[in-house]
């Protein structure tokens, strides 16, 4: 038995000598940590593009269908939308948006209230390395990436073409829309740039010009009370910022028993305007195809925010830089187009338009 011990002793011997040859032979291992940049969080892995969208107000007819288009067209391409309105508070939608940058959002759409305020907003989308597209309203004084609207100029100088075709001569009142909004001014610009020459012969005088704060009826009726007032009521025509700020004149016109009587342009064709233009108290309004630019503005934000290249080949000042932008074309309307126009789009329904005023 003997021999068996010097065996097994011989066979163990043999077995840990190749292993020690084994463990020199193999090559060492070592674990290398894994760069944070090549760690990619669960959550992002194929998940959706997220827009955020931060607007000024949903106290208007206008803005409520703007929200309802553009949060269908951004989720039609696959993406989602997170939406907030301030309502015409500058602190809260800065606050607002701030919450939305931090969410972790890939692009941000915002419909300013403030032109200037809303600069700060733009900086802050920047420094979180997220781009920022003005909606409809410019962003004024900021690097902003893109501006998609209507051209404004353009639906002031429809506006005052109206009026002007009916009373060549008189007196006229404006009525605009709020100061701290860009719009606003380009409006003004473009109704200033057909009336005067007109101006210049004498044959048109501006005897109010005001703007409205917020574009609130109230504050729009106000102020028609008050030309009304410093006036005696020699007023022959009103150009409106808007049908908001139209209705609060065309109010004060029916308290003075003018109302049908002095013209009247609007813009935006909202359902109480266009009710107005069929009751003849409105001459006219601006109809901007909202689910043109909703679609528009829903493919380009979209696509920036995946990292393509957008092409827009205008260009708009904010006061800092020219903003790449995309402007459609307006549409002017009267009771001899209207249902060619915003009916046959199906921006208003015939039964809405016409019914609701005969019940």
């Amino acid at each position: 038995m003997k021999w068996m011990k010097q065996l097994a002793i011989v066979v163990w011997f043999l077995g840990m000598t190749f292993l020690l040859v084994a463990c020199i032979a193999a090559p060492k291992q070592t674990l290398e940590p894994v760069k944070s940049e090549e760690i990619i969080p669960l959550s992002k892995i194929d998940s959706p593009i997220r827009i955020g969208f931060s607007m000024d107000t949903l106290l208007e007819e206008r803005w409520l269908r703007d929200r309802d288009l553009f949060k269908e067209a951004v989720e039609a391409l696959g993406a989602e939308i997170e939406i907030v309105a301030a309502n015409g508070d500058d602190a809260l939608q800065i606050s607002q948006a701030e919450a939305l940058i931090q969410s972790g959002i890939d692009l941000l759409v915002i419909v300013p209230h403030n032109a200037e305020a809303t600069a700060a907003i733009v900086h802050k989308a920047h420094l979180a390395g997220i781009q920022v597209i003005a909606y409809d309203r410019l962003v004024k004084n900021a690097n902003l990436d893109l501006y998609v609207s209507f051209d404004n100029e353009q639906v002031g100088e429809m506006q005052a073409k109206a009026i002007t075709a009916l009373v060549p001569k008189g007196n006229y009142v404006i009525i605009g829309g709020a100061i701290t909004d860009n719009n606003a001014h380009l409006l003004k610009k473009g109704v200033f740039t057909v009336l005067r020459p007109y101006i210049e012969r004498g044959d048109i005088k501006i005897i109010y010009d005001q703007w409205t704060e917020d574009w609130t009826p109230m504050n729009a009726q106000a102020n028609m009370e008050e030309a009304l007032r410093t006036t005696n009521k020699q007023i022959d025509a009103v150009i409106a910022a808007n049908d908001a700020t139209a209705g609060g004149a065309i109010q004060a016109l029916a308290a003075a028993g003018l109302a049908g009587q002095v013209p009247v342009a609007g813009q935006d064709a909202d359902l109480a305007g266009v009710q107005r233009i069929v009751t003849g108290t409105q001459t006219m309004t601006v109809y901007k195809p909202i689910k043109m630019l909703t679609q528009e503005m829903a493919k380009l934000a979209v696509a920036m925010a995946k990292g393509e290249k957008v092409s827009a080949e205008q260009k708009v000042n904010n006061g800092k830089i020219e903003v790449p932008s995309v402007l459609l074309t307006p549409i002017a309307v009267n009771e001899y187009n209207l249902e060619s126009t915003v009916i046959f789009d199906g921006f208003h329904s015939f039964k809405d338009v016409y019914e609701a005023i005969s019940e």
